[in-house]
C-alpha cells in the first residue's frame, strides 16, 4: 500500500512540474499543443496541459556571434583574411521556432557568406579606410535576410583585416610616395605665395625711389651684423651708370672681309 501511494505522489509531482513553468523577463515560451502552434506566453507563471502541450523557450537578449576568419579576394584581386562580430536578438519567437530549425547556426552561416560577398565588392583601400560604411552595408543585408526568421541584426563590426607581408610593404611604399607628393605640393604652394608677396613688395618699392635706397641701407646693416665678414657690398644705382654708358657706347666690330 505504501509503495502504491509513493508512486501516486511521484506521479503527482511529475505532473505539477510538467504543468507549472516560470519564465524570466528575458524569455518567451512558444506553446505547441499536440504539435500545433497555439501561442506565445511569458514572462511569469505559465500553466501547461501535461503530455498534451509542450513549451519551447526562446531567449530575447542580445546574442554576440563571432564570425570566424574568412578568406576574401577584394575587387582589386588582393587576398585578405577578415573576421567580424555580429550582434543580434530574437524579436519574433514564433518565427524563430517555426521558420528555421537552428536560428543561431543559420545566422552564423549567413554572416560568413555575406561577409565574403560584400567585401569582394570593395577594393583593399576601401576595406581598410571605409569600415563604417561596409559595416552598415553588412548589417543591412543580414537584417533583410534574417527578417523572415524573426531575428533583428543590431550591429556588425569588422574586427581584423590580415594582409600578407608583401602587400604590407607595397602599402607602405604607396603611403611614403603619397607623403612625398603632398610635401612637394606644399612646397610649390609656398613658393607661389612667396613670389606673389615679392611681386607686391617690388611694386610698392618702385613707387618711391627713396624706399629702395632705405632698403639698400637696411640690407647692408643686416650683412654687417651677421658675423665677421670682410666683404663690403655697396649698391650702385643704375641712374649713375646710365650717362656713362650713353657717353661711351660700345664700338661695333668692323668686317675684315669685303662683302
Amino acid at each position: 500500500m505504501f509503495g502504491f501511494a509513493g508512486v501516486v505522489v511521484i506521479l503527482i509531482l511529475f505532473l505539477l512540474v510538467s504543468t507549472i513553468k516560470v519564465l524570466p523577463e528575458y524569455e518567451r515560451g512558444v506553446i505547441l499543443t499536440l504539435g500545433r502552434y497555439t501561442g506565445t506566453k511569458g514572462p511569469g507563471l505559465i500553466l501547461l496541459l501535461p503530455v498534451i502541450q509542450r513549451i519551447i523557450r526562446v531567449d530575447l537578449r542580445v546574442n554576440v556571434m563571432d564570425v570566424p576568419p574568412q578568406d576574401v579576394i577584394s575587387l582589386d584581386n588582393v587576398s585578405v583574411r577578415v573576421n567580424a562580430v555580429v550582434y543580434f536578438r530574437v524579436v519574433d519567437p514564433e518565427k524563430c521556432v517555426l521558420q528555421v530549425a537552428d536560428f543561431y547556426q543559420a545566422t552564423s552561416q549567413l554572416a560568413q557568406t555575406r561577409l565574403r560577398s560584400v567585401l569582394g565588392q570593395h577594393e583593399l583601400d576601401e576595406i581598410l579606410s571605409k569600415r563604417d560604411s561596409i559595416n552598415h552595408t553588412l548589417q543591412t543585408t543580414l537584417d533583410e535576410a534574417t527578417d523572415p526568421w524573426g531575428i533583428k541584426i543590431s550591429d556588425v563590426e569588422i574586427k581584423d583585416v590580415d594582409i600578407n607581408e608583401t602587400m604590407v610593404r607595397a602599402i607602405a611604399r604607396q603611403a611614403e610616395a603619397e607623403r612625398e607628393r603632398r610635401a612637394k605640393v606644399i612646397h610649390a604652394e609656398g613658393e607661389m605665395q612667396a613670389s606673389e608677396k615679392l611681386r607686391d613688395a617690388a611694386a610698392m618699392l618702385s613707387q618711391q625711389p627713396q624706399a629702395m635706397q632705405l632698403r639698400y641701407l637696411q640690407t647692408m646693416a643686416d650683412m654687417s651684423n651677421s658675423g665677421n665678414s670682410s666683404t663690403i657690398v655697396f649698391p650702385l644705382p643704375l641712374d649713375l651708370i646710365q650717362p656713362l654708358l650713353e657717353a661711351f657706347p660700345p664700338k661695333k666690330k668692323s668686317n675684315d672681309t669685303a662683302s
